[in-house]
């Protein structure tokens, strides 16, 4: 128990960065985070990876959520280097301490995978998006090829003890619409790499509003 800790506190924030700062993966960030604007909210900021996408003449506010307090720390770094203001806030995805209706923009990147309750946490982006705000998602999660899922779910267990939560094989569209948004865009594809862990799903979604 304690060498898992001091993996978790030392070494896991290390792996996380590198493992998520992949020329494709950076790619990806690159594709979606301009998208960002107004009044956004990043879910799992983690290090701040996505900080230097950001088109700042469509950004009014950001509020980075990440709970682990290596990864808040070198996110801070990152924004005082980048000069750019973000309030990080210290709490899980599922604990989102904004009013509803308050957020143009939820962000959210390589997150959706490790959040335990991840309904809950989608239900909470839904509370807090305006009426007319939208969910930008860029994430990996099941492949739709039966023999590749086949091994997601058999490496899964092993994989999110030592990846930091990390579950290679949630459906992640299905996730999003069963959690209270309606998706208005959506790409696939596997990036380079392992296919087991590569298969990204990105694209866009609102809030499904009372009729």
């Amino acid at each position: 128990m304690f060498r898992m800790g001091l993996y978790s506190k030392y070494v896991l924030p290390r792996l996380q960065h590198l493992a998520c700062g992949t020329r494709p993966i950076a790619r990806q960030r690159e594709k979606v985070v301009p998208h960002a604007e107004g009044r956004v909210l990043e879910i799992g900021m983690g290090t701040g990876l996505n900080l230097p996408y950001y088109d700042r003449d469509k950004v009014t506010k950001l509020w980075g959520l990440e709970p682990a307090a290596e990864m808040r720390q070198r996110a801070k770094q990152t924004a005082r280097a980048l000069d750019m203001e973000v309030e990080i806030l210290d709490l899980p995805g599922e604990q989102i301490p904004l009013d509803d209706a308050s957020v143009d923009t939820v962000l959210v990147t390589y997150t959706l995978c490790t959040i335990v309750d991840v309904e809950r946490a989608l239900r909470g982006m839904a509370r807090v998006l305006r009426p007319e705000g939208k969910l930008i998602f860029c994430e990996h999660g099941a492949a739709p090829d039966v023999s590749v899922r086949r091994w997601q779910n058999r490496i899964n267990p092993v994989w999110k003890r030592f990846a930091g939560g990390c579950n290679v094989n949630r459906p992640i569209p299905s996730l999003i619409e069963d959690s209270g948004f309606q998706i208005d865009s959506l790409e696939t594809m596997y990036l380079p790499g392992f296919r087991t862990l590569s298969y990204n799903y990105w694209g866009t979604a609102g809030v499904v509003r009372d009729q």
